[in-house]
């Protein structure tokens, strides 16, 4: 696993790093072709492929049991994220699951938080975890939905010694019985980061509650 300059910068040592140990993948779900269209039919007029939904994550039986569900986007492959050692803390919550994208082309990864956060608004929750990112800049808050859920989103810019310059990363943020969630985009650059917020945004719309 790779874990970049979370697993290095807070505080983590390399023994923790190299101790991590990753369980289990998400299954992927194959591309849908484009159907043929009725003979002598326009381009305009031929349904173009279906949509191809994500791989559900977050329930039982997937890869990172969660507080919440969502979609994650094909090809991305999950692991849930143990040490021996301790673990991987930013603020109030703790690294739980790691969403990979290089099965799809892109170099990042979704990063899924948890902790108990008893009491505390996703607001809160999420100034928390931005709070403990030292080269975060550029802090922007605002509040949205993740599917049903009440949430709150950041956009920030990121730089220091792990990265090769400045980048944006964004995070939403939501409070539930189980207690806190924070999905983290982050990525390489800002190019590979824009390639994969649609998965983000996908996550985020098909958020829901773990029944």
């Amino acid at each position: 696993m790779v874990m970049g300059r979370y697993g290095m910068r807070r505080g983590v040592t390399t023994a923790v790093a190299a101790g991590m140990v990753l369980t289990g993948c998400a299954s992927k779900t194959p591309e849908a072709a484009p159907s043929a269209g009725p003979a002598g039919a326009t381009a305009a007029t031929q349904a173009g492929p279906e949509p191809v939904k994500g791989v559900a994550l977050g329930g039982r039986g997937t890869p990172c049991p969660l507080p919440v569900t969502f979609e994650t986007a094909p090809r991305w492959t999950a692991e849930a994220v143990t040490s021996e050692f301790g673990t991987l803390d930013q603020g109030p919550v703790t690294l739980a699951c790691e969403i990979d994208a290089k099965p799809a082309g892109n170099i990042g990864f979704i990063r899924v938080w948890t902790g108990d956060a008893a009491g505390a608004t996703p607001r809160e929750v999420l100034e928390g975890f931005v709070g403990a990112e030292k080269d975060a800049t550029k802090i922007r808050y605002r509040e949205t939905k993740a599917g049903a859920l009440p949430a709150t989103e950041v956009t920030l810019t990121v730089s220091g010694e792990f990265t090769d310059g400045p980048k944006p990363e964004r995070a939403f943020a939501v409070a539930t019985p189980r207690g806190a969630v924070v999905v983290h985009l982050g990525g390489l650059d800002a190019e590979e980061h824009g390639a994969m917020l649609p998965a983000y945004e996908l996550a985020k719309r098909t958020a829901a509650l773990t029944d």
